[in-house]
């Protein structure tokens, strides 16, 4: 399981040219699940993700987290980031999860965050959906989080 984190002022999910959600200042979340992930997995990246501190301190230093900082959530699945691209000119997506089993493991991450946060703090992408994301990167600071092989 893969989450590509961005810190963001500000962050947008549209479909089908309306907005299904939207948030201020905190992470703009990329997640991308592969076949050998688990719902532990999911549990544990989405508490790694609200716990690591990419937020300044009043010295500027990266030490809060989105928990600490009282930030937003917005999570988008990214199928794209399962892709193989080690060789070649083209990805592979052999690796990604069945469309029922990621859409699961998804679901799954957005409970942790919901249950970690409160429902006001997060919000989601469309599994599935052609979606066009826009963020504003603060910094910019983008972190690739990786959960541990199971």
């Amino acid at each position: 399981m893969k989450a590509l984190l961005q810190r963001v002022t500000e962050a947008k999910v549209t479909v089908d040219g309306n907005t299904i959600a939207s948030i201020g200042r905190g992470v703009l979340l990329l997640l991308g699940i592969e076949q050998s992930d688990t719902p532990q997995q999911a549990k544990d990246l989405c508490q790694r993700t609200i716990n690591y501190r990419i937020f300044p301190d009043q010295q500027g230093r990266m030490n809060l987290s989105l928990k600490s900082l009282g930030g937003s959530l917005l999570v988008v699945p990214q199928f794209t980031l399962a892709a193989d691209t080690s060789t070649g000119a083209r990805a592979s997506f052999s690796k990604a999860a069945a469309p029922d089993t990621a859409r699961e493991l998804y679901s799954q991450f957005v409970v942790e965050a919901f249950s970690t946060l409160g429902k006001d703090k997060v919000e989601q992408g469309k599994f599935g959906a052609d979606m066009q994301v826009g963020l504003i990167n603060d910094g910019p600071v983008t972190f690739l989080l990786q959960s541990k092989a199971a």
